[in-house]
Formats: structure tokens, sequence, C-alpha cells
């Protein structure tokens, strides 16, 4: 039942995001001065409607998306006589930019918000978690092993119970290691190399509770597995604590943390969308029975499957995380310049602006709109390039989805 609870509330929050993302083109137009039509949430039949001022707004029976319909976004749609002084095609190049990113915008404002709140309660993922510092998780050997992959974390001598030189020297779980044999330690990875290099009676330095204690540990030299080949090294028979998976921040300190996350986002979003094309023959592969490659796209529909697994499995983290993602990769992908997205309708504004610059240095007069039916070949192109991908991810996502580990 909670998986069925995740998928309906991710759903509805990818709906709640695309229909914002069309307020944030009216509210915007609106703004300007344009003539708003129409403002719809959904597609298909409508529910119900009702008009305010000039602008109907409504619900449809299909929650998948929204429209805002602005009179006269190009110079080829037509309009009524009212409505011509205020087509959006009149306004100036700066306004329809506004107007026509806002939808973009609106979802990046969304994903800061979600990684926001998530700062202050939960905690934001710790993407490239901080080198582990110097505490201990523990000081007696939990396994003893048998494996050379094993034996690079854990000393190959070291049997499940053993008393180990960490602990009979006094060392206990939750010290932090300041230094090894005099040599401070910043580092898990430091502390480890320092005693690796050590043999003997050695001073460690630790503060535990807030006070500094002096130990002598009297380290012994085992063998171990290195790329090498096995070779003696220091051992006191400790592990490190993992890094933490989030961190939580204050109201305050959450601002900075959030914009920075934010930036590493926008920064993964774009090397996502670069690798995209590349990533489209894998989903193949993955409709007819090969394994599915957990980097490869999902469509709305595996996005909401996961959001349901990790609801199921009590990972909000990971909801809002995937929620936050979801709204920065539609954002950036709607800012591309292609047409029929806001970032096409927005590069043929600006190859407008530039062009009649460019005339006015050679004492030309300003070009007309741009015919947006000599693009219509390329459009449609894009169109059915859009589609096949989207039934290529949803038919991926229905028969191989990708599954929480």
């Amino acid at each position: 039942m909670s998986y069925i609870i995740g998928v309906v509330l991710f759903a509805l929050g990818i709906c709640v995001s695309v229909a914002l993302h069309e307020a944030g083109h009216m509210v915007t137009a609106k703004a300007f001065g344009m003539k708003v039509r129409r403002y719809f949430v959904g597609f298909g039949p409508t529910v119900f409607s009702w008009r305010r001022g000039e602008t109907e707004y409504g619900l449809k029976w299909i929650p998948l998306g929204g429209f805002c319909d602005i009179a006269g976004m190009t110079a080829l749609d037509e309009v009524t006589p009212d409505e011509a002084p205020r087509a959006m095609w009149r306004f100036k190049t700066w306004k329809r930019t506004v107007v026509m990113s806002a939808g973009s915008v609106t979802h990046f404002i969304l994903g800061f918000v979600v990684l926001y709140l998530m700062a202050v309660t939960m905690g934001l993922p710790n993407l490239a978690p901080a080198t582990t510092e110097p505490v201990l998780a523990a000081t007696s050997c939990a396994r003893s092993t048998t494996t050379e992959a094993e034996a690079e974390a854990q000393d190959i001598s070291c049997p499940p119970g053993a008393l180990t030189p960490a602990k009979t020297a006094g060392l206990q779980v939750g010290d932090k290691v300041l230094s090894v044999g005099g040599k401070p330690v910043a580092t898990w990875d430091a502390m480890l190399a320092a005693v690796q290099a050590t043999s003997g009676p050695t001073a460690f330095q630790v503060l535990r509770d807030g006070k500094t204690l002096n130990l002598t540990v009297d380290v012994p030299k085992v063998k171990r597995w290195t790329s090498a080949g096995v070779k003696e090294v220091g051992m006191i028979g400790a592990s490190a604590q993992p890094p933490a998976l989030t961190t939580q921040y204050g109201p305050v300190a959450a601002v900075g943390a959030t914009f920075s996350f934010t930036g590493t986002m926008f920064s993964e979003t774009a090397q996502r969308l670069v690798e995209f094309p590349e990533r489209i023959p894998a989903v193949v592969t993955a409709i007819f029975g090969g394994e599915r490659d957990p980097n490869t796209p999902v469509s709305v529909v595996g996005a909401s499957r996961i959001g349901g697994e990790a609801v199921e499995r009590g990972i909000w983290v990971l909801f809002f995380f995937l929620l936050a993602s979801l709204n920065f990769f539609i954002g950036v992908f709607n800012l591309l310049p292609l047409l029929p997205l806001d970032g096409g309708h927005i590069a043929v504004v600006w190859y407008e602006r530039v062009r009649d610059w460019i005339r006015a240095r050679r004492g030309k007069a300003a070009g007309g709109p741009v015919d947006y039916t000599k693009l219509s070949g390329i459009t449609m192109v894009l169109v059915l390039i859009g589609g096949a991908v989207t039934l290529l991810t949803v038919t991926a996502d229905i028969v191989n989805p990708i599954r929480l580990q």
C-alpha cells in the first residue's frame, strides 16, 4: 500500500510542478499586459472551468500537464481586433524572453524550495561525502578476511572477537584520533597510513568527550594484501565511522548549503543531457531483456515507480531528492533551443533581435517576424524524435524498470 501511495504522491508532485510551470507563463504575461485567454491544468475533456476577468481557468480529465494560452505568441497566430494591441509578439524582446523562460524558472524555484526544506528537516544528501574523520566506530575484529578485496580494508590476521591492540591500549568507540607517533592526522586515511608505517609502542593522542588523552598502543606488524602482493604493515584493529548519508542545517546555514547543492545539481543535469543520446541504445537493450543500466534515462512512469519504492522503504530523502532533480531536469531541458520547447521560441525571438540589429547597422529596416511555417518541418522531426524517446523510456520503465538496490 505504501508503494502505491508513493507512486501517486510522486506523480501528483510532477503534475503540480507542470501546472505551476504554466502558471509561471501566465503570471509574467499578465504582469506585462499580455492577453491570457486560458489557463488549464490537464488535457482532454474539461471537468469544470470558470472565467475571471478576461481569462478562463479550468481543470481537464487527463492530469498530465496543462497549458497557458497567450494571445499572439507568434505573428502567425490569429488574434481578434481587441487582442491585437496586446499580442505577445508585439512586446519587447526581453519581456517575451521573461515570459517564455518563466516556466523553467518556476521549476528551478520549486527544486530549490524542496532542497531547502530538506536541508532544515531531513538533511541534504552527501553526493560526494567528505573524507572520513579519524573517529573510531569499533575497536574489535568483526570478522576475519579471506579475500584480497576484504583484506584491503581489514587486517587478514584479525580473527572475530580478538582483543585488538586498540582495545588493549584503552581506545574506545567514538574516540577521535588527533595524532599518531606525534604526527597530526586529520582524516581516517591519514591515520591509517601513519599506523601502517609504524610498529611497537606508539603514542596516540585522542579526543574523547571534549578532553584530550594520550595513550600508548603497541602496534604489531601483520601481513596484509596490497596491489603489490603481501607485505607487513602496522595494525591496531579498529574501524572508521562511515560518513553521514545526509547533512542537516539550520535555517540560515541551509540557504548557502542549498545554493551550493543546487549548483552541483545543475552541473550534473547538464552532464546527463550531454550523455542522453548515447544512453538511448541501452534503453532499447533493456526493453528486449537486457540488464537495465541504472544510469539510463527514465520517464515519468519510471521516476514515479522509484518514488514509490523510496516511500515503501521509508527513504523520504530519496523521494524528495528525485522530485527536486526532476524539476531541475525539466527546467533545463525546456530551455534547449529546439522547437517546440520554450527554449526554441526564445531562440527565434533573439534571432529576430540580432538580425534586426545587424540590419540597422547596415541602414536597413527591421525584418518581419520569423515565418514559423518554414520551421514546421524541423519542429515535426523533433516532435517525432521526442515522442519516440518517450515511448522507449515508458516501455522500458514498464517491462524492465530501474529498481532500488
